[in-house]
């Protein structure tokens, strides 16, 4: 049995705080050039957010964790925000897909403000469709 080793000359760069993979010939490497990456225009932020909600979300329903405090506990982060981050699992569909296309951004916070809890609230009053 042989091996083959493959060398691809990469450099990984901090750029506005970020890690970034630059290829060979200088310019980065995005996720979407890639075969079966998906791609995002949201704010990564928010979707980190939602992701982590939803797997949140998983890991409760599905018995790993027995409550909020003790999922808390075992990812290291306050169970405040857990709270709140799973209210992020709540949204209409439509808003999730407009956060994630980057267009709910600027007028999530209204939602994280408690002024549209139903599906049929969050949609005109983001503007979603």
């Amino acid at each position: 049995m042989s091996s083959v080793t493959v060398m691809v000359p990469l450099t990984i760069r901090r750029r506005g705080g970020r890690k970034q993979i630059i290829g060979p010939d200088g310019a980065p490497v995005r996720a979407g050039e890639a075969e079966g990456v998906a791609v995002t225009r949201g704010d990564p932020a928010l979707v980190k957010a939602l992701a982590r909600a939803f797997r949140w979300r998983r890991m409760l329903e599905g018995g790993r964790y027995a409550s909020v405090r003790e999922l808390a506990k075992a990812e290291g982060v306050d169970r405040a925000y857990i709270g709140r981050a799973l209210n992020l699992t709540l949204l209409a569909p439509d808003l999730v897909e407009a956060i994630l296309d980057g267009k709910a951004a600027p007028l999530l916070q209204r939602l994280l403000d408690g002024e549209a809890s139903a599906w049929t609230e969050q949609c005109p009053t983001l503007g979603a469709r």
